[in-house]
Formats: structure tokens, C-alpha cells, sequence
């Protein structure tokens, strides 16, 4: 798929992109908001230069409604600068986001979300001013295909598709997690650890970071521990409390695409001896889990196991 996009059209969608949002303030707040949404929907995002949660919302609802191509407009309210006029909207807590449409709020949220509610929330009010669902902009569809690619096992395509989104957008996480992934998955740890290492540090702490980087620590462990599977259970037959081998098993076994068994063994770790090895057993569940992700059924399955366990 290409998502290049043409010099001309790009500097046209930047600039009604750049017109989309704007900070405003008390004396402005009626021509900008309330007569404004006569026209578009328009969400009024109230932060505070302090806010370490308005830091995070800020860019990610900005992102939003530059993908919604026109179709809403963002007014940034500085609640310091504009004391009166977020006691007068009862601004108790921020971040705290309104939409306006038609002279009235119609909806809004107080708190941090996830990016992807706050797509789902820009998109709702979108819709409900009768403009439709935004469509998905040609980055959301180069991800979407490449995440499709890589769940049918096409790891060579998704690679491609992740890193032409990188090309533009170097720090798009979702772009770069899945890349390393979908190296990962290919065969090629190393060129996963070379963009892990050269990703700048605002994004590691990343969920989709997170997640590829649980996954390439699992494979280059495996790696390790491949090739002695036989052995490992030839010891634990002649001691079933031989939990290093137990352990090395478990990674040879998920390194061999059988995570069921891998987790399995490292349960019975958690069951024998909860806190050998500093705990090893369970933060290598943990670790499994972030690489599968939270609505895998094996997560979920694994996860009440040792809940159980840690809890009986």
C-alpha cells in the first residue's frame, strides 16, 4: 500500500489541519466556541501548563482531530490564564473536554483516555453533527493492513507496511512496535533489537513498545535455551523441583510457538516455589502476557491460574 501523499495536497490538508485548532480565551470563547459550532462541532479542550495528564490528552486529541480532515475543530482554554471563565463552566477538574454543536455541549469527558477512546469520542461527535464517521487516514490504513498481515503470518509484508509508516511518522509507537513484532515473528531478532535501541526514549514507555519489546526479550531467551528440551525434561523427571530446569524448558518451549505448555510450566514454578529466583517464574508470566497481549485467551486463562495461586 503507499501512503505517500502529494506535495500540494499535503500542504492543504496541513494548513485546514493548522486552521482545525486553536487556543482561545475568556473574551474570545463566544465567537470561537459558541458561535463557531453553528457551523462544526467544536471541542474545548481546558488544560493547565502544570497538568501532567493534560501533556498526554493534548497531542493525542489533536491528533484526532486533525484526522477527522475538517469535519471538528479544537479550542484550547488555558484554565490559569482564563480563571473566570472555567468557574463558570464549572471546571472542577482537568484535563476536562467539552463539545459544542449548535451553541450547546453535547458531550465531553474529564481525565486522561486512552488514544484510541479519544479517537472514538471525536468520531462520535463527528457523527452526531451529522458529518459522518471520519474515515481512516492513509497511516491508520498502512497499520491496519499491517496488522492484518501479520496475523495471517505474512511477517515480510507487515514489516514493510510498519516501516513505511515509520518513514513518516518516526515516532508513531503503534509504527514501531509493530515492526519489531513483525522482525521478531520473521525470524530476525537482531534487526529487531536495532530498532528497539534506536527509538528515542519519550516512546518506551509505550504500551505497544512495551508489548514488542516482552516479545523480542521472550525470542532472544529462547534462542538461548533452544536445543535442550530432552535434557531438561530428562532432569525434571529425576527431580520435579529442579526449577531452573523447569524454567529453561518453559522458554525453549515458547521459543517452539507453544506458549500453553510454556505457561503451564511456569505456574507449576509459581505453585512449588513463589519467590525463587527473585520471583523469576512470575515476571516471566508477566512478560508472556505483555507479549500476547491482555485479551488473549491464554492471558486471561493464565492470569485467574495465578491469581489462584498467589491468593490461595
Amino acid at each position: 500500500m503507499d501512503i505517500l501523499i502529494g506535495q500540494g495536497k499535503a500542504g492543504a490538508n496541513g494548513a485546514a489541519a493548522a486552521a482545525a485548532i486553536k487556543d482561545s480565551d475568556t473574551e474570545h470563547f463566544m465567537a470561537d466556541v459558541i458561535e463557531a459550532s453553528n457551523e462544526l462541532p467544536v471541542i474545548v479542550d481546558f488544560w493547565a501548563t502544570w497538568c501532567g495528564p493534560c501533556k498526554q490528552l493534548g497531542p493525542q486529541l489533536e491528533k484526532a482531530v486533525k484526522d477527522a480532515k475538517g469535519a471538528v475543530r479544537l479550542v484550547k482554554i488555558d484554565v490559569d490564564k482564563n480563571q473566570e471563565l472555567a468557574a463558570q463552566m464549572r471546571i472542577q477538574s482537568i484535563p476536562a473536554v467539552y463539545a459544542f454543536h449548535r451553541g450547546r455541549p453535547v458531550d465531553g469527558f474529564v481525565g486522561a483516555l486512552q488514544e484510541s477512546q479519544i479517537k472514538a469520542f471525536v468520531q462520535r461527535i463527528v457523527k452526531q453533527a451529522g458529518g459522518g464517521a471520519a474515515g481512516p487516514s492513509p497511516i491508520d490504513q498502512a497499520l491496519e493492513e499491517a496488522e492484518a498481515a501479520l496475523k495471517a503470518g505474512d511477517a515480510g509484508t507487515a514489516s514493510a507496511l510498519f516501516g513505511q509508516v515509520m518513514q513518516h511518522e518516526p515516532d508513531n509507537a503503534a509504527a514501531a512496535g509493530g515492526l519489531i513484532r513483525a522482525l521478531v515473528k520473521g525470524g530476525d531478532p537482531e534487526q529487531a533489537r536495532e530498532v528497539l535501541d534506536k527509538l528515542p526514549p519519550a516512546l518506551a514507555k509505550d504500551k505497544a513498545i512495551e508489548a514488542a519489546r516482552a516479545l523480542l526479550e521472550l525470542a532472544e531467551q529462547a534462542a538461548k535455551a533452544a536445543g535442550g528440551s530432552a535434557e531438561l525434561e530428562a532432569r525434571l523427571a529425576k527431580d520435579p523441583n529442579d526449577h531452573q530446569a523447569r524454567y529453561d524448558l518453559a522458554l525453549a518451549l515458547y521459543g517452539a510457538g507453544n506458549a500453553e505448555p510454556a505457561l503451564d510450566a511456569l505456574l507449576e514454578i509459581v505453585r512449588r516455589n513463589r519467590g525463587w529466583n527473585e520471583e523469576a517464574a512470575r515476571k516471566q508470566l508477566v512478560k508472556i502476557f505483555e507479549a500476547l497481549g491482555p485479551t488473549d485467551p491464554l492471558t486471561l486463562s493464565a492470569r485467574r491460574r495465578l491469581s489462584s495461586i498467589l491468593f490461595a
